[in-house]
């Protein structure tokens, strides 16, 4: 039985290119065969200028692979064929989601019967807003697993049905991130995180890239993503203004698309303090954005 295929999972932030780079250099073995990134068509300018600056760096080749344009996708209004109703449209990102909730009478329950039965009086409540929990969300698992997966099958050939292991997914995963590891759910496929070997932290993976005299990557996510932390968003602010100025369109977009649409109840934000994106202070750090991403699915994204 031939042995697997060494593949990187390449997300051209700090770890994963960190990771191929120390491949690249001999310091995790063996050399892999290449490396994919699965592109959504929304990470930031400088992402895609660092992985152009990265393939040159790198002895294996680097597949570019999309499912299509996410930004389209998600603000595409979706007319119904099978049934009656207003148009639809994917939700695909977790954005933070306000429901108004109308001026009415509400029962409110006042006092308790020793038999459990409860007493309730109708009082009334001015119309209000509240916080209604995040979109559904499939991004990470439709145009970031899927292209990759299908590009993987690709390059080690695997077939219909395969049970044993074809590839081994090397993935950008640091050691303070570890709660993000998870295996990969296809029999021909076998997930490693060089990182954890190594007992590597993101920092750690900083000072190697500038102990051998490379620049410090970006921070690879798209553009709009509600995971980012408030320190992310006020770089974005600052570094890349145009791209910032995406995120704030893409918002307004997105709420005007699901104003019209009928599989959604509230308006949604990017930011979890549900006010416009381009109206939040981020001269102070939350915490928005950094549990959510140790429990992004595949830990794929951000790295």
């Amino acid at each position: 039985m031939s042995e697997p295929l060494h593949i990187i999972s390449l997300g051209a932030g700090v770890q994963s290119s960190t990771m191929a780079l120390m491949a690249a250099a001999g310091e995790i073995t063996p050399m892999p065969i290449a490396a994919i990134f699965a592109d959504t068509q929304a990470e930031p300018a400088s992402v895609y200028k660092w992985l152009d600056w990265l393939e040159t760096k790198l002895p294996f080749p680097v597949y570019r692979v999309t499912k299509g344009n996410m930004t389209e996708v998600s603000l595409t209004i979706r007319k119904r064929t099978k049934t009656v109703g207003k148009p639809w449209s994917k939700s695909l990102i977790p954005a933070f989601v306000k429901t108004d909730v109308p001026a009415g009478f509400r029962d409110v329950v006042v006092s308790e019967n020793d038999d459990g039965s409860t007493v309730t009086e109708k009082h009334w409540f001015e119309a209000h807003t509240k916080p209604s929990g995040i979109m559904g969300r499939s991004c990470t698992a439709d145009f970031k697993i899927a292209p990759l997966l299908k590009k993987q099958r690709e390059i080690a050939k695997i077939k219909r049905g395969q049970k044993t292991v074809g590839v081994v997914s090397w993935i950008g995963i640091s050691l303070d991130e570890v709660s993000r590891m998870k295996p990969s759910r296809n029999f021909w496929a076998k997930n490693r995180w060089p990182l954890i070997e190594m007992e590597m932290s993101r920092h750690d993976c900083l000072r190697w890239m500038e102990k051998n005299g490379y620049p410090k990557p970006p921070r690879s996510a798209c553009v709009y993503c509600p995971f980012h932390s408030d320190h992310e968003w006020r770089r974005l602010k600052i570094d890349e203004p145009s791209e910032f100025e995406r995120a704030v369109q893409f918002e307004k977009d997105l709420q005007a698309v699901k104003r019209v649409s009928d599989n959604m109840n509230g308006v949604p934000f990017l930011h979890n303090s549900l006010i416009p994106l381009g109206q939040v202070d981020f001269s102070e750090d939350t915490a928005q954005g950094a549990l959510h991403f140790h429990n992004e699915c595949e830990g794929m994204c951000g790295v």
